[in-house]
């Protein structure tokens, strides 16, 4: 028996689990392993590797961070069709090659629609990334939306010739 199942049976309560509905085709290689996902709050390990780096003191490239930071709070909203639409983001620390990146993800403000999640990264206690990420929650995958009127013309290879 487990601790978890140990403290479950003392305080006679039962963790419901929470099944990751969004993202699930992500490399985690590349974006983070998801380690816990609780309704509205989420915790991912990133383990760089050489394919991230970007020079030759081993720096690793931000966009990894930020990618990861960005799984980090689709999966905390955890809605199969939920969408970033604007991120203010703070790289506070650099990241080295064969560094271990705990990225936490909290839901912090719902509107309808509408979430916003605050992300940390740590490396171990040292914070190297905060951000604010807004998400919206769509009715079917961005890429089925009808996103422009197909009755209309487009700008590119449509113009009328004036005559």
């Amino acid at each position: 028996m487990t601790s978890q199942e140990i403290e479950e049976l003392d305080l006679g309560i039962k963790k419901e689990e929470v099944i990751l509905t969004t993202h699930n085709e992500i490399n985690q290689d590349l974006n983070g392993e998801l380690l816990v996902i609780e309704h509205g709050y989420v915790e991912v390990r990133l383990r760089t590797t050489p394919e991230m780096v970007a020079d030759k003191q081993g720096l690793i490239h931000g966009g990894f961070i930020f990618s990861s930071a960005d799984y980090a709070a689709m999966a905390a909203v955890n809605e199969t069709n939920v969408v970033l639409v604007a991120s203010e983001c703070q790289f506070l620390s650099p990241v080295k090659l064969h560094d271990e990146v705990n990225i936490i993800a909290r839901v912090r403000h719902k509107e309808g629609r509408k979430r916003n999640v605050n992300v940390v990264a740590f490396v171990h206690d040292i914070k190297v990334f905060e951000g604010e990420f807004k998400t919206v929650i769509l009715d079917k995958h961005v890429l089925k939306l009808k996103l422009l009127d197909e009755n209309k013309e487009t700008a590119v290879g449509t113009k009328k010739k004036r005559g």
